[in-house]
């Protein structure tokens, strides 16, 4: 991948390798930079970009513009370095900036340091405001502001760093500056106070806490930190301590060494760092494993309060212990005095009063009762106390802050190396897989298979490290098979580690063991969900309630997802894994899924034709995975004809045509023939007419006889397909038939019909409140304007099209109006916009296997190569789509177009005679179909191929007869083929012959023309 750099550490800013500058020209051009780097390697959707870009002032056509934005900075980009336009990828449904150097990453990186050089060379990286010159973009204000509190951070670090190598004076100096921009920072007033009263200048370090104390009282109403008010206390005391800093925090510090790199998790260490000192009582919580003891003991380490860090490992004690005070006192060598009557929490509690310090209590889960308790106390009773705990559940304490330890950030499932590597998760593995086995790397061999066991093992550090220690014997492809025997799979020999964590098993049963019966008879249950469900769902499913699963959430064994429709309960895989073998009422829960689902998609159907269908294919997308369950559960025949027209819509006819295979009762046989015929057909199967019509007799007023009815124009069978659309129906039935019929008549030219039907059917479709439909109608709409050589309504109709497409996740759909619109601009001569176009298209295509908008993209793709000269790569396409038409049983609708265009090709290749037979046998395709605006291509294919000038110029002259018969204008590019023969013919012949030839062709019908070869 061609490299070019990146910089959003002051004005936006790109390079090259060389270091030289690029220019990225346009405000706005910049602006859509700025929103692609703010989410560098991550698709941005179309709408956003648009919104981000324009707002409430959005261009008549925003797609369109969209579209000029980002190929202007491609443009840019490749300009100055050949290559990279392909860092910014067309990717559904939007964009994709594939930013391999950005500064912010690289300041990131050295922010993570303590020495001097490596931080003071982080924030020399900055050239002012981050974002500086787009700052005012809503989109990029939370990023520059992250980026600034970054800086701000690594600025008291340093600080810090130099106060401690005794560089008073200079550390002074630095954060002079900082104060007077940042005068509520506490953070930053700490260390000037230190620094300062280490410089031997006093006086001046208490007129900064005095500038700061009453600034928060004026403005905020607040006092300075206990943390503050004890160091202005040792100031004021001349505290020799004070001259070297803390070096008494340090000898009370007792957490344990750092024995290897903490890997993904910089962003939640700033945060976290920066949080503690404000806050009192912070709880990390998450599942068994998530990595919450090691970042809170990272977090923990650059905490300096006056009386140090104390750690307090609370896994040893039994669950239920009260003894939690005891453990503490023996932490910090607090022995009982011989007759002493004080409780253990009194004799604390009188330890701490007086003490500044952070106190870690980690693994409160099996304690929380004891240990609440505590902190309770301690909070009110020892105000220089700050506590950080880590548990799987709350401590539910007044003015306990949450900090939600997520799993570490996934790599795409599609394994792509350069993504998977910037995943943190993959980063663990792969640095604790080669210190397993040294030759081990993260590349193009294996990036496959660590993306594919990050996923199935959700991210969890715990489990990728267990995971990792099999890499030596196993290899990862060898792990990622094993993976369905998780829990013999992931153990460690590793003595130093502690039991409950030295396997997976061990993990979750320490969680397991601390639920009470009836809340582990709801997570087993929960098992059966695929990708979580609903409230309701789980409701009904496992015979439970909102508070137990509450409970659930609240030990970290159960995910609560905020879901655009409403929160969704999880379990993570390991977690399924390990209830499923404790599932003991297994076939009932399996039956009660199963008919949950089966009628949520029968409630579906009918609203997926209204004007609820984005939010019904929203809610049945999310439960992808839970209906394929169901089908397997017991959902059957029954569950797979209601999910037929939402698999429809979503392109996913393979899982149709394999989900309505099984039998059911009559009743469900006869509504699902249809579907299973229609499915079919649109897979390219080839289905006897009779069987069709056996078919649709057994519905023949139904919606599934128009879609079996509408499989066949896909056939290219028109004929059967008019005899067998329904009448007499309702009025969705009858808006789909409509469509259809517009289709029919946009191929045979007959545009009296098209304007009838098409129009007729999006004002149906309107009413109904169904875009889908809307949709099909538009489509031809637009097929109608662009037909009369209307190319800019057209452009407009298919550019909201595209839209409607893409907010309604109908990828097939979106193939199909990226092709239109690269049709149309080839037709205006924009051959590089008509490839990209093209290109998204095709590649969409690809990836969603939809074979009839393959078929349109392909052939956009060859039109756009071939009128752009690159006549190779359009006769592949070309070639590939001729011999598929060909193929077919009935003769391919595309089949005509294709061959003109490959003859074309072929004949600036400098084979005419091979081109004329290309155009010959179009022209016969286009005639046995009743095509005749096909048939007129072909005739002028034909006049640019045929080796007499005489019969060429009637040709053409029958071509334009037709055209105005047909109303039929030619477009920009067909006028260009056009001149092109004609300027041949006119030297050949002369122009009085050539204007007589023509006019002799006019004469001419279609057939009389082709008679002439």
């Amino acid at each position: 991948m061609t490299a070019v750099q990146f910089g959003v550490l002051g004005p936006l800013a790109v390079t090259t390798d060389a270091g030289e500058p690029v220019v990225v020209p346009g405000a706005k051009v910049r602006v859509l930079l700025a929103d692609l780097l703010t989410n560098r390697n991550q698709v941005v959707s179309a709408d956003r970009l648009i919104d981000d870009l324009w707002g409430d002032d959005s261009p008549a056509n925003p797609t369109g513009a969209l579209q000029v934005r980002v190929s202007q900075l491609r443009k840019a980009l490749n300009d100055a370095e050949p290559g990279a336009r392909d860092l910014v990828e067309s990717r559904a449904p939007g964009y994709l900036l594939r930013a391999g150097t950005v500064d912010a990453d690289r300041f990131a990186e050295l922010a993570r340091h303590t020495d001097v050089g490596r931080l003071t060379e982080a924030l020399a990286l900055w050239r002012g405001e981050a974002y500086a010159d787009v700052a005012d973009a809503e989109f990029v204000r939370a990023e520059a502001t992250r980026l600034a509190e970054q800086r701000l951070a690594v600025h008291e670090r340093l600080a810090e760093a130099r106060v401690a190598r005794g560089e008073h004076d200079l550390a002074a100096a630095d954060l002079a500056e900082l104060v007077a921009r940042n005068p509520l920072h506490e953070g930053l007033r700490a260390v000037q106070l230190r620094a300062l009263y280490a410089a031997g200048r006093q006086s001046e370090a208490l007129d900064s806490y005095t500038d700061l104390r009453d600034r928060l009282a004026d403005e905020l109403g607040l006092d300075p930190s206990p943390e503050l008010v004890a160091l202005h206390r040792r100031i004021l005391e001349q505290d020799a301590g004070l001259s070297a800093p803390p070096k008494a925090a340090i000898i009370r510090n007792s957490l344990p060494a750092q024995l290897d790199e903490l890997v993904g998790r910089a962003e939640a260490l700033t945060e976290l760092r920066a949080l503690l000192p404000g806050q009192r009582l912070v709880t990390l919580v998450g599942p068994g494993g998530v990595g919450k003891t090691r970042l809170a003991t990272e977090a923990a380490r650059t905490q300096s309060p006056p009386d140090g860090v104390l750690l307090v490992e609370l896994a040893p004690l039994p669950a239920g212990d009260p003894g939690v005070a005891e453990q503490v006192l023996g932490a910090l060598d607090v022995r009982e005095a011989a007759g002493a009557s004080l409780s253990p929490t009194d004799r604390l509690v009188t330890a701490l009063r007086q003490r500044h310090l952070l106190l870690v209590l980690d693994n409160c889960e099996h304690v929380v009762e004891a240990v609440a308790a505590l902190v309770a106390r301690l909070l009110r009773d020892a105000p220089g106390v700050r506590v950080l705990a880590t548990s799987r559940e709350p401590l539910g304490l007044t003015g306990e802050l949450l900090w939600d330890v997520p799993p570490l950030s996934l790599p795409p499932s599609d394994g792509d190396p350069d993504a998977v590597r910037r995943s943190a998760a993959a980063r663990l593995f792969a640095a604790r897989a080669a210190a397993q086995q040294r030759g081990f790397r993260l590349d193009e061999r294996t990036a496959p298979a660590v993306a594919q066991l990050c996923r199935r093992l959700d991210g969890l550090p715990l489990a990728l490290e267990l995971a990792a220690t099999r890499v030596r014997a196993l290899g990862v492809q060898g792990v990622v098979e094993r993976l369905d025997d998780r829990f013999r799979l992931l153990s460690t020999p590793q003595r130093d580690v502690p039991p409950r964590q030295r396997t997976l098993t061990a993990v979750i049963g320490w969680s397991w063991d601390l639920l009470d019966e009836a809340d582990r008879q709801v997570l087993a249950r929960l098992a059966v969900f695929r990708d979580g469900c609903t409230p309701e769902a789980a409701e009904l499913v496992c015979r439970t309630d909102l508070d137990a699963l509450a409970r659930l959430v609240d030990r970290s064994l159960v995910v609560l997802d905020d879901a655009p429709d409403g929160p969704r309960y999880r379990l993570l895989e390991s977690v399924a894994a390990f209830c499923l073998d404790r599932l003991d009422d297994a076939d009932e829960v399996r039956t009660r899924h199963a008919g949950y689902y089966t009628e949520l998609a029968e409630r579906a159907d009918p609203e997926l034709r209204g004007p609820e269908q984005r939010r019904w294919l929203a809610l049945l997308d999310a439960e992808t995975a839970n209906l394929r369950a169901a089908l397997t559960h017991g959902g059957g025949l029954r569950l797979a004809v209601a999910l037929s027209w939402y698999w429809y819509l979503r392109g996913r006819l393979t899982e149709a045509g394999r989900a309505l295979a099984v039998t059911g009762d009559p009743e469900q046989e006869r509504r699902a023939a249809l579907w299973r015929v229609g499915f079919a057909l649109l897979r390219g199967a080839a289905v006897a007419p009779a069987d069709v019509r056996a078919a649709v007799a057994g519905d023949p007023g139904g919606r599934g006889a128009w879609f079996a009815a509408n499989a066949l124009i896909e056939h290219s069978d028109l004929a059967l397909a008019m005899e067998l659309m329904p009448a007499d129906v309702d009025t969705w039935t009858e808006a789909a038939v409509l469509a259809s019929q517009a289709k029919i008549a946009h191929v045979a030219g007959d545009q009296a019909t098209l304007e009838r039907t098409a129009t007729r059917s999006a004002t149906l479709f309107a009413e109904i409140g169904d875009r889908w439909g809307r949709l099909q109608a538009t489509e031809w709409v637009g097929g109608l304007a662009e037909m009369r050589g209307d190319h800019e309504r057209a452009a407009a109709l298919h550019a909201e099209g595209l839209r409607w497409a893409e907010e309604l996740r109908l990828w097939p759909q979106v193939c199909t109006e990226l092709s239109w619109l690269a049709w149309l601009a080839v037709q205006t001569r924009d051959y590089p916009q008509a490839r990209e176009l093209a290109e998204r298209a095709y590649h969409l295509a690809v990836q969603q296997d939809a074979p009839g908008a393959l078929v349109f993209a392909e052939l956009s793709l060859g039109l756009a190569a071939r009128r752009d000269g690159k006549l190779d790569l359009a006769v592949t396409h070309l070639g590939n789509l001729a011999e598929r038409g060909r193929a077919e049983a009935q003769t391919a609708l595309y089949l005509p177009p294709v061959l003109v265009e490959l003859g074309h090709a072929i004949e600036q290749g400098g084979d005419p005679d091979a081109a004329l037979a290309l155009h010959v046998e179009a022209f016969e395709a286009a005639e046995a179909m009743a095509a005749p605006r096909d048939a007129i291509f072909a005739l002028e294919g034909m006049a640019s191929a045929v080796r007499v000038p005489e019969v060429a110029a009637r040709l053409l002259g029958a071509a334009t007869a037709a055209r105005l018969a047909t109303r039929s204008p030619c477009a920009p590019a067909e006028r260009d083929e056009i001149d092109r023969v004609t300027r041949r013919l006119r030297a050949a012949l002369g122009p009085d012959r050539f204007d007589a030839l023509v006019a002799e062709g006019t004469k001419l019908s279609p057939g009389e023309a082709r008679a002439q070869l």
